[in-house]
């Protein structure tokens, strides 16, 4: 079961950080923060990053191999990045209609897939 946790706080972590690092960029787009000074943004960002740290500390000491998880500190990088990219790109098709998916953006995400297969690997 700690795995299925981490990776489901690992799956909440990357969810507040995306918003986190480019919502801003949609609420531009959307007019409601034009007007923000910079200071604000970092504020406002900062905000949800406090989510996402809230997520991802207990992610990675409940899934940290030397705490008793399954997983070594490589093997939780890896899948952190995987969902990272995930989540990412969900965010930026759905919310971000310019965006769009290419044949090489499909195989960077086979190739990291793989790389996770390869980090699992003895």
């Amino acid at each position: 079961m700690k795995g299925l946790y981490t990776i489901l706080l690992l799956i909440s972590s990357n969810i507040f950080m995306t918003f986190a690092w480019y919502g801003h960029l949609k609420l531009q787009e959307m007019k409601v923060s034009t007007n923000w000074p910079l200071y604000a943004i970092i504020l406002f960002s900062w905000s949800i990053a406090l989510a996402e740290y809230c997520c991802m500390v207990p992610a990675n000491r409940i899934g940290f191999a030397g705490n008793g998880g399954p997983f070594s500190l490589i093997q939780l990088k890896t899948i952190q990045e995987v969902i990272t990219l995930v989540v990412f790109t969900v965010f930026t098709t759905v919310l971000f209609k310019g965006e769009s998916l290419g044949w090489n953006h499909l195989a960077a995400f086979v190739c990291l897939v793989l790389a996770v297969y390869f980090v699992f690997c003895k």
